[in-house]
C-alpha cells in the first residue's frame, strides 16, 4: 500500500495529499467504486451534494470495516443552498450516514448571488460545533477570497480548484497559499487531455511510469493535494503509486511549461447555476 503523505491544514487537521474523487461517478456505481478505492489504499474521498452520490460514499465507508477516523471525507455545499447552508449540511450528513465530515466546502462562489459570505458564517458555526473538522471553499478566485476574509472569523482551510499542467492557475494558488489556505487540484489529469503531452510522455518513459503518475507526482511535488477519479481498479492502484515518484527540479519545470490556460470546467467569475 502506498505511503500517502499528509498535509496539515491551517487548523492542524491532517489530510492525505492524494485522494479519490467521485465527481461524475453515477450514484448506482458509487459504493462499488469507493469500496474498490478504499481497498486500493485511498483514505481520502471527495464527494459533493451536487454529485448526488453521497449515500454511496457513506455506504462504502461502512462496508469497508475501516475505523471512521481513518477515512477523510470531504463534501460540498450546493450553490442553490448557500442561503440555508446549515440545513444543506445536515442533509449531507444524513445522506452520508455519518456523524461528522472531515472537510465541508462551499462548492462555488457564485458572485451573482452574493451569498457566499452568509454561507461561510454558517460553516464557521458547523466547525465550532464539531460537525466538520475543517471548512473551506472551492473555485474561489482571489477577489472572492479577499471578500470572504474581510468578513470571516476563520480562514478557509482549503481552496479546491481546477488545476492540471495546461491550467495551473498560478495567481489563485499563490494567493491562497500566501494566506494559509491549502490548494487542492480537481481534474488533476486534465480529464486525460494533458497525458499525451510530449513532456509528460518523455518523463513517463524515463521513470518507467504512466503519464498519469508523472502528472500527479508533479502536483504532489509542489505541495498541492490531488483527487483523481477513475472507475478502473488498475488505474486506482497506478495513480496511488504516484506518491513514490520523485521528479527533479528540471523535470518539474518541464511539466510546468505546459501551461496553456486550458480551462475544462466553468469560470468561477461567471458561473451561476443552482446545482439543485
Amino acid at each position: 500500500m502506498a505511503n500517502v503523505p499528509l498535509i496539515r491544514l491551517n487548523n492542524g487537521v491532517a489530510i492525505p495529499q492524494l485522494g479519490f474523487g467521485v465527481g461524475r461517478v453515477p450514484p448506482e456505481e458509487t459504493q462499488r467504486t469507493v469500496e474498490a478505492a478504499l481497498e486500493a489504499g485511498y483514505r481520502h474521498i471527495d464527494t459533493a451534494a451536487a454529485y448526488r452520490n453521497e449515500a454511496g460514499v457513506g455506504a462504502a465507508v461502512r462496508a469497508s470495516g475501516l475505523p471512521r477516523q481513518e477515512v477523510f471525507i470531504t463534501t460540498k455545499l450546493r450553490n442553490g443552498e448557500q442561503r440555508t447552508a446549515r440545513r444543506a449540511f445536515e442533509n449531507s450528513l444524513r445522506e452520508l450516514g455519518l456523524d461528522y465530515v472531515d472537510l465541508y466546502l462551499i462548492h462555488w462562489p457564485v458572485p451573482a448571488q452574493n451569498l457566499y459570505v452568509h454561507a461561510w458564517h454558517e460553516l464557521e458555526q458547523i466547525v465550532d460545533e464539531g460537525l466538520a473538522r475543517a471548512v473551506g471553499v472551492a473555485n474561489f478566485l482571489p477577489e472572492h477570497l479577499a471578500t470572504l476574509l474581510a468578513a470571516a472569523d476563520t480562514v478557509p482551510a482549503e481552496n479546491q480548484i481546477e488545476l492540471h499542467p495546461s491550467l495551473q492557475q498560478h495567481a489563485v494558488a499563490e494567493w491562497s497559499r500566501e494566506h494559509g489556505i491549502a490548494v487542492e487540484a480537481y481534474s488533476p489529469l486534465g480529464r486525460g487531455a494533458d497525458l499525451a503531452a510530449a513532456a509528460v510522455t518523455a518523463l513517463a518513459a524515463r521513470h518507467g511510469a504512466t503519464p498519469a503518475q508523472i502528472v500527479l507526482a508533479w502536483e504532489l511535488a509542489q505541495g498541492y493535494m490531488a483527487i483523481p477519479k477513475t472507475v478502473s481498479r488498475e488505474r486506482m492502484a497506478e495513480n496511488l503509486a504516484a506518491v513514490d515518484i520523485r521528479l527533479s527540479a528540471e523535470e518539474i519545470e518541464a511539466v510546468t511549461g505546459l501551461e496553456a490556460g486550458n480551462r475544462l470546467g466553468s469560470d468561477p467569475a461567471t458561473l451561476n447555476v443552482s446545482q439543485l
